[in-house]
């Protein structure tokens, strides 16, 4: 539509024009409920009233609205014609005066795409749920605003809902005479509002906190979910994190919570982790746990609890001018949220998993064609949505954890509690958290800004170690490289720590150096001296973001001791680097399954278990030789099998190698202990086949043709519910057949019936690595389809079918030249459509490259 792709220009030209003094909002969602309508989209009444101050009177601007359709438009109590002033997506404002009405009557759309005002029927029990969800601009979906982040005002929601709902919004609601009415919030930005509707389960607590001064201050919490999954919600778990947090961050921030109560609704079909909304914060259902997982399900949950709650703080109270500046809230909160994990919770190896999982993230999104500065240049919404990606999130935690290394962590949290105090309810820039920096640490910022924040691309860092004739180091030298393409060599503050194998087997630490890595190569003048090491481990405790590489000795010791590695951190960097070499084509993709088979049964940290297994399968899938593939596959499903029987009955340890093995199933005798186990003819001490991982073991044997639609019906009917629908849809889609994938490409591509949720649950199940040559006649349909779906489909969607249809599969020269040629023949699509092509491209000639090393390793 004309103009719903807002630019920066445009933004800053309008908040340079008007402030919003405030909204009223009122939406009748009594629409909710009964049958549809087939002669157009489900639609709710939606009444805007906007205050709002013009700095030029006379002056012409716009409102942002998406809607089907606007009943009446009045400005400062005039009549406007809405067919002459909305055009789909904005609303004229012409002649303005210094202080202004508007007030909006529309007629907006329930989604179906987890944007604006979702609608989700429960094939459960025939419920209806609703909620919003609105990062960066989808609030205008649901009411007419001025949608950018600097344009913050109080809110003030009232919402008419059907009998027997339940209707939360930022504020403290009541409900009188048909009508929930809300408190006024604080001065917020639009796509922070929310409202969540419908029968929730709720569950309710508070919290109470006495500060120095003698003041108590009482946060009401709660808790929601759908009615069907309320006996699996375990919100103790998640008031307790919660009140950590709360605590945690009173402890460290010296501003107390500043927007009242405190919701956390986990609600369904939802396209993100989770949303910061103040007063309101809302997860994917997923995080409540059906079946059995590990405590890495959990550590994940309390940190993207944690996380949002830091959001209340960087981003809800002082928020970023423009999207350029979204690493001001994205990277603070990931920091934030490991950094309270670790210091608040039972989770103290958080940074563990931070360095594992968390940074491969960034590592890989920071090697795309598309990588960019932490301080990105977002030209657009387009733009905008694209960067919630792993360098605003990962890379920029990472970066902050180098920071506090830098600067001090006193100094950093004195800079935090100095930005919150100046800045709060307002916006800001890059330049408003460095002058507080600077302030308390006393160090001058821009050079580390400049090479840090504004420049892109990940270093590696290899040891340089040269003994002398009694065999004790002679000199240990940080040898720095940049990629070509960003060639910025930064500054990096490091451990350097040196290990050796004792008598009895262990690989420990025994001596270690902080230094200044500048330049492309840094002496280690500390070390010199010691005794030779077995291994050196630059970036030891994870202090910069780098990419570690290995010397000779280092690499052959990991290739034989590496499981004896005693220190759980270093052991998780040394296997991230293996993975990292294995992308970069410098280590074999069967060396690195190598690897997992004989050390990942003995690994401790089960986070660090499940991030191995996802990049074992990763490395067959995409990285061995093709001549080599089944074989791998054969030899990675085998261990998994052993490493199952091997692990102890019950534990968290043998359920992860469960699913893992489910997934790796290749052999016949594979399926037929998965079947078995399916059938209760077979069984494994201590593993309990729940309903989630009945449907993990169902995937493979669809995928193989095992089982048939007939036995998914059934499996659903012991599981008629919202999940096990996904789980059999996505089942369904997996099966080896040309009219299934035909059906799926259809459902997916050629049709907008699907919600989010199952456009979703049916890529999973279309993509299979066993199905290479079934799959092979989408590449060309793929590129002839992308544009038109980008064009007529929402963001989201688009981004799903661009993302997840790439015949990435399609291993070989002719789908990167069909790629390349697609590239060229688009030059002026849409650039956001350009660059989620250009990342394809990028994994795809990597696999090529992993698997030419993986090659040569038989030459």
């Amino acid at each position: 539509m004309p103009g719903e792709n807002l630019s920066r220009d445009e933004a800053r030209e309008r908040a340079a024009l008007i402030g919003v003094d405030g909204y009223e909002v009122s939406l009748d969602l009594r629409s909710a409920v009964g049958a549809d309508d087939a002669d157009g989209p489900r639609t709710f009444r939606s009444v805007t009233t906007v205050r709002f101050r013009c700095n030029e009177p006379g002056a012409s601007s716009f409102a942002d609205l998406i809607a089907p359709s606007v009943t009446a438009v009045s400005l400062n109590g005039r009549d406007l014609d809405p067919g002459e002033v909305f055009d789909g997506s904005r609303i004229m404002l012409e002649d303005l005066a210094a202080d202004n009405e508007l007030v909006v009557d529309a007629q907006c759309a329930y989604s179906r795409t987890g944007e604006g005002l979702h609608r989700f029927v429960d094939p459960e029990d025939g419920e209806v749920y609703l909620y919003t969800q609105y990062e960066p601009a989808d609030s205008r979906r649901v009411f007419a605003n001025f949608e950018q982040p600097d344009l913050k005002a109080p809110f003030r929601f009232e919402v008419r809902a059907p009998e027997g709902w339940t209707v939360w919004s930022n504020g403290v609601g009541e409900r009188a005479d048909g009508v929930w009415r809300f408190a006024e919030t604080k001065p917020i930005s639009t796509y922070i509002t929310c409202v969540v509707a419908g029968p929730y389960h709720y569950v309710t607590d508070s919290y109470s906190r006495t500060f120095a001064d003698g003041t108590t201050l009482e946060i009401p919490l709660g808790a929601l979910c759908r009615k069907g999954l309320a006996p699996y919600f375990d919100a103790e778990d998640v008031f307790l994190v919660t009140k950590q947090g709360l605590d945690f961050f009173h402890d460290h921030f010296d501003y107390p919570y500043p927007f009242g109560k405190y919701d956390q609704a986990f609600v369904p079909e939802y396209n993100l982790g989770a949303m910061e909304n103040p007063g309101l914060v809302t997860f994917r259902e997923e995080f409540i746990f059906r079946g059995k997982v590990t405590q890495a399900s959990y550590e994940g949950r309390a940190n993207v609890v944690l996380h949002e709650m830091a959001h209340m703080w960087f981003g809800d109270l002082v928020t970023m001018e423009w999207w350029d500046d979204l690493w001001l809230k994205e990277s603070f909160a990931d920091f934030m949220g490991e950094f309270s994990l670790v210091g608040a919770t039972r989770f103290v190896n958080g940074w563990v998993t931070f360095a594992n999982r968390r940074k491969s993230w960034a590592y890989r999104a920071d090697q795309l064609p598309s990588t960019h500065p932490i301080t990105a240049d977002i030209r657009d919404l387009q733009d905008a949505k694209l960067n919630f990606d792993g360098i605003t999130y990962a890379k920029g935690a990472s970066v902050l954890k180098q920071l506090v290394a830098y600067v001090g962590q006193d100094a950093f949290l004195e800079g935090a509690r100095r930005y919150f105090k100046r800045h709060a309810y307002g916006n800001t820039r890059l330049g408003d958290l460095l002058s507080v920096l600077e302030e308390t640490s006393g160090r001058d910022m821009s050079a580390w800004a400049r090479s840090w924040l504004q420049t892109a691309g990940v270093n590696s860092l290899t040891p340089q170690l040269l003994l002398d004739p009694q065999g004790r180091v002679q000199e240990l030298a940080v040898v720095q490289e940049a990629a070509e393409s960003h060639p910025e060599l930064r500054p990096h503050r490091v451990a350097v720590g040196l290990y050796r194998a004792t008598d009895g087997g262990a690989v420990e630490r025994y001596a270690r150096a902080e230094v200044d890595v500048d330049g492309p190569r840094t002496v280690v003048a500390e070390l010199s001296g010691a005794a030779a090491p077995d291994l050196v481990l630059v970036n030891d405790d994870d202090l910069t973001y780098c990419k570690i590489r290995f010397d000779e000795t280092s690499l052959a010791t990991l290739r034989e001791h590496l499981g004896s590695v005693t220190d759980p951190l270093a052991r998780a960097l040394c296997w991230s680097a293996l993975w990292n070499m294995t992308r970069d084509a410098l280590l074999p993709a069967r060396d690195f399954v190598d690897l997992v088979l004989r050390f990942a049964g003995s690994e401790s940290e089960i986070g660090v278990v499940q991030m191995l297994h996802a990049w074992a399968e990763s490395a067959v899938t995409h990285y061995a030789a093709p001549a080599r593939r089944e074989t791998t596959a054969r030899l990675l499903a085998e261990g998994a099998r052993r490493e199952l029987y091997a692990a102890e009955a019950g534990s968290e340890h043998q359920l992860a190698w469960a699913r893992f093995f489910a997934r790796t199933a290749a052999a016949e005798a594979d399926f037929e202990l998965l079947g078995d186990l399916l059938a209760g003819t077979a069984s494994v001490e201590g593993l309990d086949l729940d309903q989630e991982l009945r449907w993990v073991f169902l995937e493979p044997l669809a995928a193989h043709g095992v089982v048939d639609e007939k036995t998914l019906a059934e499996e659903l009917a012991r599981d008629d519910t919202a999940s096990g629908k996904r789980h059999q849809v996505r089942c369904l889609a997996a099966r080896p057949s040309e009219a299934v994938k035909a059906q799926a490409w259809a459902q997916v591509v050629e049709s907008d019936a699907l919600s989010n949720a199952m456009v979703e649950a049916t890529i999973a199940g279309f993509s299979q690595g066993s199905q290479r040559e079934l799959l092979a006649p989408y590449a060309g349909k793929y590129f002839a389809a992308i544009e038109r779906v980008w064009a007529e489909r929402s963001i989201q969607i688009g981004m799903h079918v661009v993302q997840g249809m790439f015949p990435s599969l399609q291993q070989s020269r002719e789908t990167l030249d069909a790629t390349d040629a697609w590239l060229e023949a688009h030059r002026e699509a849409a650039p956001a459509l350009r660059r989620l092509v250009l990342e394809a491209r990028d994994d795809l000639a990597r696999a090529l490259r992993g698997q030419d090393c993986d090659a040569a390793s038989d030459q």
